[in-house]
């Protein structure tokens, strides 16, 4: 079948990246407005922390649900369907959250928005990776989450232009709208249209897991995120409390640290697919970025970080080292088959952001409230075991870069015992 060839700037690249900058907009969106919002919504300074929580907690929830759910419709009725649905849903959902009184509805909003954005970046990242030659579908997806990553700065200003939590989240529910127009004229992956027109099973979830080649590949290509949201759920969201505990900070804005971090983190995603051309390699690429995080994490410990000024510059160095978001998932798409890519790609980042509670778990209630750790000891320990599994995992993941991505998982070939 002769597939129509498209570029870096194509529609389809130039689409999915508008619509993970929608998704990150509405998915940061709640950490930049949560205190004025948490007490619209009548919060008090006694419950702020567990109600927030809360609030963050049903989001993550619904990434993850929504995550497995867009990943099988994804494989079984095409990668657009996904990327109509899953934005229909958040964008409503982000349209309601602007009119809600109670914590409960808060939470509720949220987690149908959690289950909403779980599908976008996945087909995305699955339909430029089908579309374009695989000499250039590196840099095709790099430019996807370099332009979607940018739209957490563009959430801050929105709130820092308006002061207004409720309109913010308003127009995050009428960009989604409007996103919807420029889908209408994006193509089906060839790829998947040839599959669809076999008789192979598409998007069965557990053929993941159910073979132990599949399932240790599924695996790996989800532990070697879990940095980024380390780096962003922990370090640079309570920012704010490393500064008050590192140097007697009180004016630390951790809405401020995560703006910072996110533009770091679009640049970062940008320069990684080149950085994966020149060494033609996806792993050589992300242990470069690696090592640059392991650099800031020393950085945000030390005295060198000693200021608010300083703070915020090495939140940027932390965001711009974790910026290795779109190698991450193209590895996770390259490493299966048409009729489960949609499936992986979509679960695997949401499984990531899914692990923010353990890491929280681990991070607060086991090193914080049961060892007696300080914030500072238990950050340093949490990074430590975070990135041990990460280096782990990734001498165990196998390159990706030359991988021709027109095949198909079989059947069940050896069952786990």
């Amino acid at each position: 079948m002769n597939q129509k060839k498209y570029g870096i700037l194509s529609l389809p690249v130039i689409v999915a990246a508008l619509g993970y900058f929608v998704d990150i907009y509405d998915l940061l969106l709640f950490t930049i407005v949560k205190k004025p919002s948490m007490i619209g919504v009548g919060a008090t300074d006694a419950t702020i922390l567990a109600d927030s929580t809360r609030v963050i907690n049903w989001q993550m929830v619904g990434l993850l649900l929504g995550g497995i759910l867009w990943g099988v419709l994804g494989d079984k009725k095409g990668r657009l369907s996904v990327l109509f649905g899953s934005i229909i849903l958040y964008s409503l959902a982000n349209f309601v959250t602007g009119f809600v009184q109670t914590v409960d509805q808060y939470a509720l909003c949220r987690f149908v928005a959690g289950v909403g954005l779980a599908g976008e970046l996945g087909a995305g990242i699955t339909l430029v990776s089908e579309l374009l030659p695989k000499n250039k579908r590196g840099i095709g997806t790099s430019m996807v989450a370099g332009i979607g990553l940018s739209g957490a700065v563009v959430a801050y200003f929105t709130y820092q232009l308006t002061k207004d939590w409720r309109l913010c989240y308003e127009i995050g529910g009428g960009l989604g709208v409007l996103l919807l127009f420029l889908r209408i004229s994006v193509a089906e992956s060839g790829m998947f249209k040839e599959v669809k027109a076999t008789n192979v099973k598409r998007g069965n979830f557990f053929m993941l897991i159910n073979n132990g080649k599949r399932l240790k590949k599924y695996a790996l290509a989800i532990l070697i995120g879990l940095p980024t949201w380390y780096v962003i759920g922990i370090l640079v969201n309570q920012s704010d409390r490393f500064g008050k505990a590192m140097f007697g900070s009180t004016t630390i804005d951790s809405g401020r640290s995560i703006m910072f971090a996110y533009a770091a983190i679009a640049i970062g995603d940008m320069f990684v697919g080149l950085v994966s051309q020149y060494f033609k390699s996806r792993k050589k690429a992300l242990l470069l970025y690696y090592c640059l995080c392991i650099v800031a994490l020393i950085l945000f410990f030390s005295s060198y970080n000693s200021s608010d000024q300083r703070m915020y510059g090495i939140c940027a160095f932390l965001g711009f080292s974790t910026g290795f978001w779109a190698i991450f998932i193209t590895m996770g798409a390259e490493q299966f088959g048409t009729n489960l890519r949609a499936t992986a790609a979509t679960t695997i980042p949401n499984m990531v952001r899914g692990a923010l509670p353990l890491i929280n778990l681990m991070f607060l209630d086991l090193f914080q409230k049961s060892w007696g750790f300080t914030i500072i000891k238990s950050g340093i320990i949490t990074g430590i075991v975070v990135m041990s599994i990460t280096l782990v995992a990734f001498y165990f993941t196998e390159e990706t870069f030359h991988k021709d991505l027109n095949y198909v998982e079989l059947e069940i070939e050896e069952m786990l015992p």
